[in-house]
């Protein structure tokens, strides 16, 4: 087979050598622009676990790099004055011009024709040959002459980046995070030889702006970057050798994603894309070159299970494709999770966050890397971090006590830990009234260790209700029955009891969500319906929903004084917290989202006039909750759809019911339109957390696919959230928040004593398997 790889990066060198020790006969060429052993860039870096990875797929080149890479551990941080240091992390380092002349000389060894200083302008310069390898790159010419076929996706991000070196020697991986008048300037550092480390300078294009950057040349741009880490470099110069580049070396990173990798060219030529020619992730995990070294051994791995054989090459690629998609989206997730942290952290994390917690929120930027998985990194850290955050939160158990059960305080409240247990629907009430089904579902989850339990969203009146079976508190029976429940959890358990209002608005009179979610009650149903109404005449179901009428202003007069009756009642019935719901496309969200609100009125319009009848709402609410008691606001901080709610909104929505008296914003998202394409995954609403605590300044409830005592762990001890919502885990197992604790080894928590001869033997349930698992690597 003859393979002609386009562009001599990591990709298509590695891959070479991979197929030519295998399989000698190919006729393999590589095509590359620049001269002989001649390269731009300064450092790379890649994992331990690559460089396992190329071990075990060519021992001669793993180990000219082993003997050439420098080793580290650490993660070093210079913050606000501090040094902080953490362990365990395992990178190599290596030049980026060695790396390659080793790859291109174990080439040339093999019997690889090299070929260097001739530009290829396109695989069909190349008619006799059977498999082209395109990997020229971010700007690849392959690529955009195939464009309508591979599809590409390209997205050029905000921060401005320079990438220049030092002789200065460095033992860890450097974060230096400096202020100027302007805004915050960040260098990533790391060494990569004996003698020359990395130092890439990255800003907001805001600041970039400020300093008046877009008009400095290289040398201007180094004088700036060396007069700003003066004190880091100790008269140690910066260095470029990217003076090829007109102008400005400053860039901005590029994001590539293409939805079809390969193709066959009209000589019938198979033509696959590879390393950043088909995608990209950003330097701030260090995963380009990981990226191009991996699409090489699975390529070479595919050739090992179909064979050779010309007429195998279209099943080859097909599944090099598929297998490679996921694990390079996997990698691209994190990557732009730690892309975006740096691009706001000036904005979001520097001025806001203490150097302990800002450490541990840059390192677990990616989520990649967990709480406990820090404690395998580096135990010795992350306790003494556990410590410090244990001593601010006031914890009476200082000494090893997880973020997540550390107590939290709002007004006069205090919750032994930072677990809420979700409002969710039940659909289990008669007239309103919660029954003996209430007493046991919510009595449960108050005695499964959760430092506060929602009941679900209780209506204000009979025609706010979502179904004919959800709860009410507008009438003495109802009082009284949520007296007795609310009575027995404070009796039978240390937990908080919190009463969430609200009013369904429009997607109201629906069957139960197990006789047809959302569906409305039809005339031949037992019970009747109802009618609606909204912020703006509307129908939640196109073509199926009732449709409800835009509300007059009488009609908002009696709605905001029937949110003041139930919130007397709650009061009166001993709710400890009380939570507004304005998200979900119920009422007051109806009026908040554009997507729901066409009004002309003073209520429609601009987000301030759309705000106005639920801030009116809440500030009446408000005024007769008990002053000493706290009171949160459910926001829908994503509509998910074009044109409507985004999260940079919900700042501002946020910002608008904390000057209104709110204490947190339980920050969830959608289920406003059903045109919604919401993106999914392991706490995938909790960025909306994190950016309104840090932006807005109130604390915050995240929510969303939280469902280990890991994630919690991690969303507290960064600082994403104050608290953190348990929905589905804890309907599943109402003690969720007591097997937590026992499966990471938290002992101290309280269990009710008539349950305390099953603590032991959970935890050590937990421990056993944790030894078995350990004895089984």
């Amino acid at each position: 087979m003859k393979i002609v790889c386009i562009g001599g990066g990591p990709a298509g060198l590695y891959f070479s050598l991979l197929m030519k020790a295998r399989w000698p006969s190919h006729d393999i060429s590589v095509i590359e622009r620049n001269l002989p052993y001649d390269t731009f860039g300064w450092g790379i870096v890649f994992s331990d676990a690559t460089m396992e990875n190329m071990r075990q797929w060519d021992l001669t080149t793993a180990h000219d790099i082993q003997t050439a890479f420098n080793h580290w551990d650490d993660i070093e941080l210079l913050f606000k004055g501090r040094t902080i240091r953490s362990g365990g992390h395992g990178f190599v380092g290596i030049g980026r011009k060695k790396l390659l002349n080793i790859l291109q000389s174990r080439c040339e060894a093999l019997g690889v024709v090299l070929q260097f200083s001739c530009d290829v302008g396109s695989d069909l310069d190349f008619s006799d040959a059977d498999l082209i390898i395109a990997c020229d790159g971010i700007n690849s010419k392959i690529r955009t002459q195939y464009s309508e076929i591979v599809k590409p996706d390209i997205v050029t991000r905000p921060n401005r980046f320079i990438w220049l070196g030092t002789k200065r020697q460095y033992d860890a991986f450097t974060f230096d995070f400096q202020k100027t008048e302007h805004g915050w300037f960040q260098a990533h550092i790391y060494k990569f030889d004996d003698e020359t480390s990395t130092f890439i300078v990255e800003c907001s294009e805001q600041t970039w702006l400020a300093h008046g950057l877009e008009h400095a040349d290289q040398e201007q741009s180094i004088a700036f970057c060396e007069a700003l880490f003066a004190n880091n470099l100790q008269g140690a110069k910066l260095l470029t050798n990217a003076r090829h580049l007109r102008g400005s070396a400053w860039l901005n990173f590029q994001r590539v994603v293409c939805e079809q990798w390969w193709l066959k060219n009209k000589h019938g030529a198979h033509v696959v894309l590879m390393g950043d020619a088909v995608h990209t992730a950003h330097f701030a995990i260090g995963s380009g070159t990981k990226l191009a070294l991996e699409d090489a051994i699975e390529l070479t791995r595919q050739f090992e299970i179909h064979g050779c054989e010309i007429s195998q090459l279209a099943r080859v690629l097909t599944d090099y494709q598929e297998l490679r998609r996921i694990e390079t989206l996997k990698l691209q997730n994190a990557a732009w999770n730690a892309m975006e942290w740096f691009e706001v952290c000036g904005q979001r994390y520097c001025d806001q966050l203490q150097p302990e917690q800002f450490m541990y929120s840059m390192l677990t930027r990616s989520q990649r890397i967990s709480h406990e998985n820090l404690r395998l990194r580096d135990k010795k850290w992350l306790e003494g971090y556990e410590q410090w955050f244990a001593q601010r939160a006031k914890s009476p158990s200082i000494s090893k006590t997880p973020p997540m059960f550390t107590p939290y305080t709002a007004r006069s409240v205090t919750l032994k830990n930072r677990v809420v247990v979700s409002p969710m629907a039940q659909y289990s009430a008669q007239d309103g009234v919660p029954g003996d089904y209430h007493l046991v579902h919510l009595g449960a989850r108050a005695m499964g260790g959760a430092g506060m339990v929602f009941a679900e969203m209780i209506c204000v009146s009979a025609d706010a209700r979502i179904t004919p079976g959800c709860p009410g508190l507008w009438n003495d029976a109802q009082t009284q029955a949520w007296q007795r429940i609310v009575s027995w959890a404070h009796c039978n358990s240390d937990a908080r009891i919190a009463a969430q209002i609200g009013h369904a608005g429009a997607k109201g009179s629906s069957r139960r969500a197990w006789d047809g979610i959302d569906q409305p009650i039809e005339a031949f149903d037992t019970e009747p319906n109802w009618p609606l109404f909204s912020a703006s005449s509307q129908q939640y179901l196109d073509g199926i929903s009732q449709q409800s009428h835009a509300m007059t202003l009488a009609d908002m007069a009696r709605v905001k004084d029937d949110f003041i009756q139930t919130t007397q009642r709650a009061a009166l019935v001993g709710f400890d917290w009380l939570e507004l719901h304005c998200a979900h496309g119920y009422l007051l969200s109806s009026f908040i989202s554009p997507l729901t609100n066409r009004r002309s009125d003073q209520y429609g319009g601009s987000l301030e006039n759309r705000l106005r009848y639920p801030l009116e709402v809440f500030e009446a609410v408000r005024a007769v909750w008990p002053a000493h008691l706290p009171m949160s606001v459910r926001i829908s901080a994503h509509d998910w759809v074009q044109g409507g709610i985004t999260p940079e909104q919900a700042v501002l929505i946020a910002k608008a019911f904390k000057s209104a008296g709110a204490d947190l914003i339980d920050c969830s998202s959608g289920q406003v339109s059903k045109l919604e394409k919401p993106v999914f995954g392991r706490m995938f609403q909790t960025p909306f957390a994190d950016r309104i605590r840090q932006e807005a300044g109130i604390a915050t409830i995240a929510v969303g696919a939280i469902s280990e005592a890991d994630h919690v762990n991690s969303i507290i001890a960064a600082g994403r959230a104050d608290l953190c919502a348990i929905a589905r885990p804890h309907l599943a197992n109402p003690s969720w928040t007591l097997t937590e604790a026992a499966r990471i080894g938290y002992q101290a928590i309280a269990w009710p004593k008539q349950y305390l001869s099953a603590k032991r033997q959970l935890e050590t349930t937990f421990e056993r398997a944790a030894a078995l698992s350990s004895s089984n690597k």
